[in-house]
Formats: structure tokens, sequence, C-alpha cells
């Protein structure tokens, strides 16, 4: 399930919506923003922040492998980090001008993230599915992000 969610969210809801605008006459670079920004950004961080923040055992044990209970404090603050970013992208769907702000802040965070997975000694499933999704939504960010600058 959680496999499922993260796809529909981060690629699958993203790219057709993306399509949609874009057939429908939209600059590209100005849907990907959009869209990206809205479900990638928007609706996955603030899921799993929710998530972080009512259940942080399953972040810090099935995705870092951390068993200590003394981590899930610190999940939680991640939780609060994702909720505030993921409110910022859910909110750029009513407010156009803040599509670039939630693009960058989700950019920054999603390579970031990435970039700390891979360089993780050891991954499991849902840390390589973290480390794929997050790197390619950091992708497309800046492509979105030069695509609109351009435009």
């Amino acid at each position: 399930m959680h496999t499922a969610i993260v796809a529909l969210l981060t690629m699958i809801l993203p790219l057709a919506c993306t399509l949609a605008a874009w057939a429908s006459g939209a600059p590209m670079g100005e849907a990907i923003g959009r869209w990206f920004a809205f479900w990638a950004v928007g609706v996955r961080l603030f899921t799993a922040g929710l998530s972080q923040v009512i259940r942080p055992r399953f972040t810090s044990e099935t995705i870092f492998a951390v068993t200590d209970p003394r981590a899930r404090p610190l999940v939680r603050e991640l939780g609060f980090g994702n909720i505030a970013l993921g409110t910022l992208g859910i909110a750029s769907i009513a407010f156009p001008s803040w599509v670039v702000p939630a693009a960058v802040g989700g950019a920054v965070f999603y390579g970031l993230a990435g970039a700390a997975h891979v360089m993780a000694k050891s991954r499991n499933a849902k840390r390589r599915l973290a480390m794929v999704t997050d790197l390619a939504v950091a992708g497309v960010l800046v492509v979105a992000l030069v695509a609109i600058a351009v435009d």
C-alpha cells in the first residue's frame, strides 16, 4: 500500500494532471511546476508529515531501520517540516504565485533527502523507493523551474 501511495502522489497524479494541462494549452514548465508542486510537494509531503507525527515508529523503523524509541521525537519534527512544506504546495493550487516557492522548497528538500539516501550504507526496499522518488521529483521540479524561468 505504501508503494502505491508514493507512486500515485509523486508520479502518476502529477504526470496525469501535467499532461492534461499541457494538452489544454498551458506552457509545459508552468504545467509541470503547478501539478508537481501540488501533488508531490503538497499532498505527498503533507500526508507523509501527518503519518510521521501520528505514527513516527513507521518511518523510524521501516524506512530508516532505527528501532530506538528515542528517534521518534526526531521523526515527529521531520513530520512538522513536511506538513509545513506540504501546506505551501497544497496552497499553491489556489495561489499560482506560490508555485515557484513551493517548487524551490520541494526541489531542495527532495534533492537533499535523495542524496542522503544515496549516501546511506544500507537501504531496504522502502528506503530505495524513497531514494528513487526523492531524486526523480527533485529533478522534475528543477526542470520545471528552469522552464518557468525561460518562459
